[in-house]
């Protein structure tokens, strides 16, 4: 079943061990060094699921300040230091690419053996995800090279993308590989990846079970549930 499509989409988080723990390292390097600064009591764990966890970057830094009593400006795109709101949060990206870099990440090895599988088949590869990160993670799990097109974050911004449950990421990423959506198999371990391959007409949506639930995952739309992509090979 798996070898009969002419092009393959990934969702990052399929192919990749999960980065949260190395952007929860990231938070904690950027505000160490800021409440040190300005004499603040250290960070804690806390302060992470208190006021970043599941916010976008710059709203997580300005609820943390203010948790703190801490006042300053919004600042501009392009400010990187402890200066401003944005400053802290384009620093803690660049943090996060430090913490990468230095202590690396895994891809899953069932993911490993079918994209080598595809390879030798000279299948058409491409990550979808609406990371901004996608690219230094692939990097530096050794991967970057396995695929043709990379949709993430800066590209779907780039050209005016909207993002996942909408299905315009997965038919740009179709479209840059020159497949059609119905001769294309898309692997998602999120429900609004799997609506948005669905909405597309990809010809297969295969749901990657990393916490989920495969209920969730067939309600979504998958054609069929997996733990591991290696299943998909037997």
């Amino acid at each position: 079943m798996i070898d009969r499509y002419d092009a393959y989409l990934f969702d990052l988080d399929g192919v990749v061990t999960p980065t949260v723990m190395l952007h929860r390292r990231a938070w904690q390097e950027t505000f160490d060094q800021l409440f040190a600064a300005l004499g603040e009591a250290p960070y804690r764990e806390a302060d992470y699921f208190e006021s970043l966890d599941g916010r976008p970057r710059f709203e997580g830094v300005a609820a943390l300040l203010a948790a703190r009593g801490v006042s300053l400006p919004e600042g501009g795109e392009g400010d990187d230091g402890f200066g401003s709101v944005r400053g802290i949060g384009n620093r803690k990206n660049r943090v996060f690419t430090d913490v990468l870099e230095r202590d690396g990440i895994a891809p899953y090895p069932g993911t490993v053996r079918l994209l080598d599988r595809l390879k030798a088949l000279a299948k058409p590869l491409a990550i979808v995800s609406s990371s901004r990160n996608a690219e230094p993670v692939l990097r530096a799990a050794g991967l970057r090279d396995r695929f043709e097109a990379v949709v993430d974050g800066v590209f779907a911004e780039t050209e005016g993308l909207p993002g996942k449950p909408a299905p315009d990421t997965f038919l740009r990423a179709a479209e840059l590989l020159g497949a059609r959506p119905d001769r294309t198999a898309v692997f998602e371990d999120a429900g609004s990846g799997i609506a948005a391959a669905r909405a597309g007409g990809f010809g297969l949506v295969v749901g990657v079970d990393r916490g989920a639930g495969a209920a969730a995952l067939t309600e979504a739309g998958a054609d069929v549930v997996v733990r591991d992509l290696e299943e998909l090979m037997r």
